[in-house]
């Protein structure tokens, strides 16, 4: 009888989810009445820790989701790098009934049973930057691989006559993010064969202080002359591994590498202290989201902008927008950061890097 009793509610529930989809064209409920059944996307970021998040994604997606839907609602949370909270904020947007939900998944093994609860909910999941596991919709990133090449072509490039033989330190990201594994897969298909790999960690939520306390163990491990760069996968990493090394007193410092292109990376790259660092553009990233993210809320086909696709772990393939990452270093930060509009010489150029920003061509 319990059995008969579920089967039947399941029944209505896919009734009522089939009627709200033909009567809205778009994945989600009938929407909230105080909206006037307006198309509602939510937006789920990871963390407030990695400087792009609230910073450049944010502001971006918002502007331009309310540029190519003025009457879209959208509804933003930050799970401040915990699970559960953003697995919290996925409940929280389902329940709300959005049309479509932008996501940037924590962990992404976590997040594929609420990416599964917002598709039997009718709720379409775009993943951003970071591929979830689960049924998504869509994906819009960069190619991973491409930066993990940029980046270990850089150390390469910077170790000069160290190479072959030279011993480096990799700083991988979190090995939960599938992003990560990419980066980490397409330096070693750049790196295998020709350098030495004295120590290699993960850092988990891509924290700084992690990779502060790794590099320090390294040191001490294989001593600080024998350390000929360092494979940081991202600007976060590349900054709590320079200042361990600065506070071990490394000197000259080895080349480390970089991503994200973030404000004080760039100063870095002018102050000689980090070697590079991989711009990713942000403007096109959550413009093609943003497309998506619209598409989806409306009941649209997602396919119509992407040129690739993707099979997330635990889904069917998917259309996907990949974009191409570019290497900075201080010889280009003129042409690529300076030249898109990402920062200016003011922002980068501050009083204590006049004298570099002379050298680096920049003032």
């Amino acid at each position: 009888m319990k059995g008969s009793l579920r089967d039947t509610a399941v029944a209505v529930i896919a009734v009522a989810t089939a009627v709200a989809l033909a009567a809205c064209g778009s994945g989600g409920g009938d929407g909230d009445p105080d909206d006037g059944g307006r198309p509602r996307i939510g937006i789920l970021l990871p963390d407030a820790i990695t400087a792009r998040w609230e910073h450049q994604d944010r502001p971006l997606l918002t502007s331009r989701i309310e540029e190519e839907c003025p009457t879209c609602v959208v509804e933003y949370a930050n799970a401040k790098g915990e699970v559960a909270l953003q697995q919290g904020q996925m409940d929280s947007m389902i329940t709300k009934g959005v049309d479509a939900i932008l996501l940037t998944p924590v962990d992404a093994r976590s997040l594929g049973p609420s990416v599964r609860e917002a598709r039997d909910a009718g709720i379409p999941v775009i993943s951003y930057d970071r591929l979830s596991e689960g049924p998504i919709s869509g994906y819009v990133s960069f190619d991973g691989r491409e930066v993990g090449r940029l980046q270990g072509r850089a150390l390469l490039t910077a170790m000069g006559d160290a190479v072959p033989g030279a011993q480096i330190v990799m700083m991988n990201g979190d090995p939960s993010d599938p992003n990560a594994v990419a980066f980490k897969e397409g330096a070693l298909s750049v790196l295998d064969g020709k350098v030495r790999i004295g120590k290699a960690y993960d850092a988990l939520q891509w924290r700084a202080e992690v990779a502060n306390m790794n590099m320090s163990a390294a040191i001490a491990a294989l001593g600080p002359e024998a350390i000929d760069g360092v494979y940081a996968a991202n600007d976060a990493l590349a900054a709590g591994t320079i200042t361990s090394l600065k506070a071990n007193k490394v000197e000259p410092l080895p080349p480390v590498t970089g991503q994200d292109a973030e404000l004080n990376a760039v100063r870095r790259i002018v102050a000689g202290e980090q070697y590079m660092t991989v711009l990713k553009p942000f403007e096109p990233e959550a413009d093609a989201a943003a497309t998506m993210a619209v598409a989806a809320a409306r009941g649209e086909d997602l396919g119509a902008e992407a040129t690739d696709e993707v099979r997330p772990r635990g889904g069917e393939p998917v259309p996907a927008v990949l974009l191409t990452p570019v290497s900075v270093t201080v010889d280009t930060i003129a042409d690529t950061v300076v030249k898109d509009g990402v920062y200016t010489v003011t922002q980068i150029c501050t009083p204590q890097l006049e004298a570099d920003c002379v050298r680096a061509g920049l003032i």
